[in-house]
C-alpha cells in the first residue's frame, strides 16, 4: 500500500548515510487471464514490489534493488548500496539528485478499472471464444489489469507519488493459414468496448482469406494506428539530443528546422482525454507539456539531467504520446492514393544503420491491396525497409486521432512510396 511506501521511505531517509541518494519504489497489482484454442489456460494474480536505491559519496555512486518492503531487507539494500558507491570509481557525469519541485496534478487512476474482478475479465473472454466459435476459428491472448503505486524520493528533498491503472486486452484469431490480432490499452476500463474490438478483429480475419502474391517495390500505403505507433515508438527513441549532437542520428544541427513533414506534428501532454500523463520523468523531473515537432519543425528532442546541465536546458522525455490528426476516412485515402497497401501492423522493427536513421522491419496480421478506392484482396506478407523521418515527409493524408494504447493517440497515415523490398511468409 501506499502507506507502506511511505513508511519504507522514511526509513530509508533516516538510515541511509551516504551523502546523496535517489529512491525508486513501485508496487504493482496485477490480475492476468490468459485464453488459448478457445479456453482459458491460465489466471495470475498478485502483489510485486521492486524498490531501488542509488547512494552516493561524492560522485562515487551504487545501487541496489530488493523485491520485500520489510526493515531488515530495506537495511540491506542500504548496505549493499554504500558499499558499492565507496568502491567504485568516480563518475564524470554525476548529477546530484532532484531537489524540491512543485509537480503538476494529473488523474491516472480509474476505481472502475481497479475494482474490475476476474468474473469481468472472463466474461469479456466468453465473448471472445463465442466470437471464434462461429467463424470455427480459434482465439487466443491475455486480458489483462494493473493497478501501480510509485514513489520517488531524494536525499535533496524530492518528493512525489502517483497512482495509475490500465487494462489492456489482446487477441489473435486463427484459421488455417489466415491469423490476424488486435490489441489496446486503457486507463479507464468504461472506454474499452469489447464488442468494438471483436468486430475490428473480424473485418481483418474476414479481409485476410485468399491472399494473392505481389512483388516487392514502392507502394502508397494506409497505415492504421496500431501500425503507426509501432514505428513510431522507434522514431521517439532516436530522437536523443546527445546522440544527434554527437552525430550519430539523422537529426544533428536540425533543431528548430523543418525537417520533417509538414503533416506531422507530436507532442507529450499532461491532460490529454484518454491518454496517461505523469508527474514526474526520470529521477524526479516534473512533467511538463512539450512539443516534440511542430508541423515538421523539430523543436525539442529527449535530453537526460546530465547532458541538460551541460546544456543549461531543461531535461525531457517522452512520457506520452500525442500526434494530430485530421479527419479523412480510409475510403477517402483509398481514393486519394488510387492503389496501394492497407498495414494492419508492423514488427520485427531494426536498426540498418542509426545514423541516416534507416530502419528495417516487417508486415504482420494481413496486408490487404486496395485499388479503385476498394479493397481487392489480401495479399503476402513483406520485409521493408525505410528511413521513419522520412516517412513523415511523405505523409498525404491522416484520418481521425485515436486512443491506440493508455499512452499514446495516434491517427492513421497514407504515406507515399512505402520501400518493400522483400516478401516473407510470416
Amino acid at each position: 500500500t501506499m502507506t507502506d511506501m511511505k513508511k519504507a521511505e522514511e526509513f530509508i531517509r533516516k538510515n541511509c548515510v551516504a551523502d546523496d541518494f535517489t529512491l525508486w519504489i513501485n508496487q504493482n497489482q496485477s490480475l492476468q487471464v490468459r485464453f488459448a484454442q478457445n479456453a482459458i489456460t491460465q489466471h495470475i494474480s498478485g502483489d510485486n514490489t521492486r524498490i531501488r536505491l542509488k547512494v552516493a559519496y561524492d560522485n562515487k555512486t551504487g545501487s541496489a534493488s530488493i523485491n520485500q518492503i520489510d526493515e531488515n531487507s530495506l537495511r540491506e539494500m542500504i548496505s549493499t548500496a554504500q558499499t558499492i558507491a565507496r568502491l567504485n570509481q568516480p563518475d564524470p557525469e554525476f548529477v546530484s539528485s532532484a531537489q524540491t519541485e512543485t509537480l503538476p496534478e494529473v488523474d491516472n487512476f480509474s476505481r472502475i478499472t481497479a475494482d474490475l474482478k476476474v468474473e469481468d475479465v472472463v466474461n469479456g473472454i466468453i465473448k471472445c471464444v463465442q466470437n471464434a466459435e462461429k467463424k470455427s476459428a480459434q482465439v487466443s491472448g491475455i486480458s489483462q489489469k494493473y493497478i501501480s503505486n510509485s514513489i520517488i524520493a531524494t536525499r535533496n528533498g524530492f518528493y512525489g507519488d502517483e497512482s495509475n491503472t490500465v487494462f489492456s486486452h489482446s487477441m489473435t484469431l486463427k484459421k488455417g493459414d489466415v491469423e490476424t490480432k488486435v490489441s489496446r490499452s486503457v486507463m479507464d476500463f468504461q472506454d474499452y468496448e469489447m464488442e468494438k474490438e471483436i468486430s475490428n478483429l473480424n473485418q481483418q480475419f474476414d479481409s485476410l482469406q485468399k491472399p494473392v502474391p505481389m512483388p516487392t517495390g514502392k507502394y502508397s500505403v494506409i497505415m492504421r494506428s496500431a501500425a503507426v505507433l509501432n514505428w513510431l515508438i522507434f522514431l521517439i527513441w532516436t530522437l536523443d539530443l546527445r546522440n544527434s549532437d554527437e552525430g550519430l542520428t539523422p537529426f544533428t544541427g536540425q533543431i528548430g528546422k523543418k525537417f520533417m513533414g509538414k503533416k506531422f506534428s507530436l507532442k507529450s501532454l499532461l491532460r490529454e482525454p484518454g491518454v496517461v500523463a505523469h508527474k514526474y520523468i526520470m529521477d524526479g523531473v516534473p512533467a511538463r507539456d512539450i512539443t516534440w515537432v511542430d508541423k515538421g519543425v523539430l523543436e525539442n528532442m529527449g535530453v537526460s539531467r546530465y547532458y541538460a546541465r551541460e546544456k543549461d536546458i531543461k531535461p525531457a522525455m517522452v512520457y506520452n504520446v500525442i500526434v494530430d490528426g485530421e479527419n479523412i476516412s480510409e475510403e477517402e485515402m483509398m481514393q486519394k492514393a488510387g492503389s496501394g497497401f492497407i498495414l494492419n501492423r508492423l514488427w520485427y522493427i531494426r536498426p540498418v544503420d542509426r545514423k541516416t536513421g534507416e530502419m528495417t522491419g516487417l508486415t504482420r496480421d494481413g496486408v490487404l491491396y486496395f485499388e479503385d478506392g476498394k479493397i481487392k484482396h489480401s495479399v503476402n506478407n513483406f520485409r521493408w525497409n525505410d528511413f521513419l523521418h522520412d516517412l513523415t515527409r511523405r505523409i498525404s493524408a491522416l484520418g481521425k486521432s485515436v486512443s491506440q494504447e493508455s499512452y499514446a493517440k495516434v491517427p492513421p497515415m497514407l504515406i507515399d512510396d512505402f520501400n518493400f523490398v522483400d516478401v516473407t511468409t510470416f
